[in-house]
């Protein structure tokens, strides 16, 4: 009677045991993932400021460039597609589809960016005005920042899938359907950038 009762109190502290180790597993897969949605965040932040500067760009050189109305089109369209991008991953971060799309979106935009500010090097005048010269800094210094955001995301997704796919996490994270997160990969030296447009008058 007494051993029956030792190993009935044996197997509950066991199976209490193994029940907090999966608990602690779980939630260590929960946090992973809260990390590179937190990162992810960071990311939304500066490219919004990097859309709210774009308009400003056009208007700027739209005095100085009148003539090159398909380049300004092209940045503003690509504006546009670059924030509908961002509004698909920020709907569901990590998600391959919307990562790709917005990788996609973000390379095409630094693509027009890349020509606008080629084709500004043929107007001495642009180059030259204060506004134009703020707005570059300002362009320039939130591509640093979206580079670093992306690479702490790109650093807590694979932190994330990491934890997801080791032996035992990987037996919870099938059991609850924890995805794997794609990581971001913005193009930044495309044919396009580098290709200096012909500015024609």
């Amino acid at each position: 009677m007494a051993s029956a009762l030792i190993l009935l109190v044996l197997l509950v502290v066991i199976a209490a045991g193994l029940a907090l180790w999966g608990v602690g597993i779980y939630n260590g897969l929960i946090t992973a993932r809260n990390a590179y949605k937190n990162a992810f965040a960071q990311i939304d932040v500066q490219l919004q400021r990097r859309f709210d500067l774009i308009p400003n760009l056009v208007e700027t050189v739209k005095g100085y460039m009148s003539h090159e109305r398909e380049t300004l089109e092209a940045v503003t369209q690509a504006r546009n597609l670059a924030q509908a991008g961002l509004s698909a991953a920020k709907a569901d971060p990590g998600d391959p589809a919307a990562m790709a799309q917005l990788a996609q979106s973000q390379g095409m935009l630094n693509g027009a960016l890349g020509r606008l500010l080629a084709v500004s090097e043929a107007y001495p005048d642009l180059k030259a005005s204060q506004n134009m010269m703020q707005l570059t800094e300002e362009l320039t210094s939130t591509e640093n920042k979206v580079a670093f955001a992306r690479q702490a995301y790109n650093d807590s997704v694979m932190a994330y899938n990491n934890k997801r796919e080791v032996f035992p996490s990987s037996v919870l994270a099938g059991m609850f359907n924890f995805k794997e997160a794609a990581l971001l990969d913005i193009p930044a030296d495309r044919a396009e950038v580098r290709e200096v447009p012909k500015v024609m008058f």
